[in-house]
């Protein structure tokens, strides 16, 4: 609390009336100490501590005013509620026919995140079927500082060739912008049996990518609904439709790298764990820092179950997203 100063004592009084005096030079009208301190005939040094006594008096306050399309103190409570390490919201409208304008605005601001949240040496872990990624990634720019070891792919999968260009590009393009080396999975993400996943995680080239799935620092992410988005299905990972009733009989409402949960954050398996050639329940959550990038309506209910589970721990997504999940009881 800013102190309070003797009014009734003169030299209280004209100390007061030059601290005003060099708080509006300086702060009002831009002048440099140095130039207060020659006009004033004081010393440099005296200038400096008058300034400060004004801060500590309260006749200067700092106000921080965040400009339109900013939303600190919405990302502030959402990191409190579900105690995320960091949350960005962006603005965007998820309306018919506006699906693309939203999908660059993730994009875009998760670009602008993931260019500083990276460190020398991290070894990076990305899902592989995910458009808001894809977006992100086509947006970001270079990372300046020394870049992170490794970029790994997640999940393995064979399926439609329009499906593994997205997927190569998405995990190439990330290690290039963060100067890194790319693992990919050279493996179908879905097989028939525990036996053929069993038999492809001892292969040598999938058990390189197993090994580094263990060591990740960070991990980026979609988060998907129930229903297959468009480009999972071209990604030959798509479950089939009886897998889906099965999961939704559980309780299944979304999933991270082809991981099941339920509106609580619940792991929901179905079978289909034993058969996924990718990163496990385990090694993805004990991850230090999992960044989703997620939001529309359609995904309301999946990405409120991955922060009611703490599956992530940083979040990027749109406000109308963020208003709903601070209104939940």
């Amino acid at each position: 609390m800013p102190q309070r100063p003797d009014l009734s004592d003169r030299d209280s009084v004209d100390r007061l009336r030059l601290i005003v005096r060099v708080a509006r030079m300086y702060h009002e009208r831009g002048m440099r100490q140095a130039e207060i301190a020659g006009a004033l005939g004081l010393s440099q040094a005296r200038v400096s501590r008058l300034l400060r006594s004004a801060t500590e008096l309260g006749v200067v306050r700092t106000v921080v005013v965040a400009p339109p399309g900013i939303h600190s103190d919405l990302e502030d409570a959402l990191a409190e509620r579900y105690q995320l390490t960091d949350v960005v919201v962006v603005d965007g409208d998820d309306l018919p026919g506006h699906s693309h304008t939203l999908l660059r605005a993730l994009g875009t601001a998760a670009a602008s995140y993931l260019e500083t949240a990276f460190h020398p040496g991290d070894l990076i872990g990305i899902s592989t079927w995910s458009e808001t990624l894809l977006a992100a990634v086509d947006a970001m720019r270079p990372v300046k500082a020394p870049g992170a070891a490794k970029v790994v792919q997640l999940m393995g999968g064979v399926g439609d060739p329009q499906g593994q260009v997205q997927a190569t590009r998405l995990t190439a393009g990330l290690a290039e912008l963060t100067g890194a080396t790319p693992l990919f999975v050279r493996a179908p993400g879905m097989v028939g049996s525990v036996e053929a996943r069993l038999s492809l995680l001892n292969d040598p080239a999938v058990r390189e990518v197993s090994q580094a799935w263990q060591q990740l620092t960070a991990a980026l992410v979609g988060i998907g609904s129930l229903e297959p988005s468009p480009l999972l299905r071209l990604s030959g990972n798509a479950v089939t439709e009886d897998d889906i009733a099965r999961l939704r009989a559980l309780g299944a409402v979304g999933d991270i790298c082809q991981r099941f949960f339920d509106e609580n954050g619940v792991y929901v398996d179905a079978g289909l764990g034993e058969r996924t050639v990718g990163i496990s329940v385990d090694q993805l959550r004990t991850v230090p820092r999992r960044i989703a990038v997620a939001g529309w309506e359609r995904k309301y209910t999946a990405v409120r179950a991955a922060v009611r589970g703490r599956w992530i721990t940083a979040l990027v997504t749109d406000i109308a997203t963020a208003r709903r999940l601070l209104d939940e009881p």
